[in-house]
Protein backbone atom coordinates (compact mmCIF):
# COMPACT_ATOMS: atom_id res chain seq x y z
CA UNK A 1 0.00 0.00 0.00
CA UNK A 2 1.37 3.40 -0.66
CA UNK A 3 1.02 6.29 1.45
CA UNK A 4 -1.14 9.38 -0.10
CA UNK A 5 0.94 12.31 -1.20
CA UNK A 6 1.04 15.13 1.08
CA UNK A 7 -0.05 18.52 -0.28
CA UNK A 8 2.77 20.89 -2.03
CA UNK A 9 4.04 23.59 0.51
CA UNK A 10 4.25 27.01 -0.73
CA UNK A 11 7.51 28.94 0.03
CA UNK A 12 7.92 32.24 -0.06
CA UNK A 13 11.48 32.60 -1.31
CA UNK A 14 9.84 30.46 -4.61
CA UNK A 15 10.83 31.73 -7.74
CA UNK A 16 7.89 30.11 -9.20
CA UNK A 17 3.66 31.37 -8.18
CA UNK A 18 1.54 30.86 -5.86
CA UNK A 19 -1.41 27.83 -6.19
CA UNK A 20 -4.41 29.20 -6.84
CA UNK A 21 -6.78 28.63 -4.74
CA UNK A 22 -10.37 28.13 -5.80
CA UNK A 23 -12.99 30.36 -4.11
CA UNK A 24 -15.69 28.23 -2.25
CA UNK A 25 -18.86 27.55 -4.70
CA UNK A 26 -21.81 29.32 -3.23
CA UNK A 27 -25.26 28.21 -3.32
CA UNK A 28 -28.43 29.89 -3.12
CA UNK A 29 -32.07 28.65 -2.26
CA UNK A 30 -33.75 27.75 -5.84
CA UNK A 31 -30.79 27.08 -7.63
CA UNK A 32 -30.69 24.19 -9.85
CA UNK A 33 -28.20 21.63 -9.10
CA UNK A 34 -26.39 18.44 -9.79
CA UNK A 35 -25.00 16.21 -7.91
CA UNK A 36 -22.36 12.70 -9.04
CA UNK A 37 -24.40 10.27 -7.30
CA UNK A 38 -28.17 11.98 -6.56
CA UNK A 39 -28.77 13.42 -10.03
CA UNK A 40 -30.76 16.67 -10.43
CA UNK A 41 -32.18 18.45 -7.53
CA UNK A 42 -33.36 22.43 -6.19
CA UNK A 43 -31.11 23.80 -3.33
CA UNK A 44 -34.02 24.13 -0.58
CA UNK A 45 -32.01 25.49 2.58
CA UNK A 46 -28.70 26.82 3.00
CA UNK A 47 -26.42 27.01 6.28
CA UNK A 48 -24.01 29.46 6.28
CA UNK A 49 -20.93 27.85 5.01
CA UNK A 50 -21.31 24.21 6.55
CA UNK A 51 -24.37 22.75 4.18
CA UNK A 52 -26.78 23.07 1.75
CA UNK A 53 -30.07 21.07 1.88
CA UNK A 54 -31.17 19.68 -1.75
CA UNK A 55 -34.67 18.12 -2.92
CA UNK A 56 -33.72 15.44 -5.51
CA UNK A 57 -37.19 14.55 -5.68
CA UNK A 58 -37.05 11.17 -4.44
CA UNK A 59 -35.12 12.15 -1.36
CA UNK A 60 -33.76 15.48 0.27
CA UNK A 61 -30.21 15.25 1.09
CA UNK A 62 -27.92 17.45 3.53
CA UNK A 63 -24.62 17.95 1.29
CA UNK A 64 -21.59 19.40 3.69
CA UNK A 65 -19.45 22.02 2.29
CA UNK A 66 -17.00 21.85 0.49
CA UNK A 67 -19.46 20.39 -2.16
CA UNK A 68 -16.83 18.49 -4.18
CA UNK A 69 -19.58 16.37 -5.87
CA UNK A 70 -22.26 19.39 -6.78
CA UNK A 71 -22.16 21.72 -9.18
CA UNK A 72 -24.73 24.48 -10.05
CA UNK A 73 -26.50 24.31 -13.58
Amino acid sequence: MTKPRAPKRFLPTSPFKAPVTPPPKQFAVGDQVTHDVHGLGRVIGIEDGIAAFVDFGSTQERILSPYAKMSKL
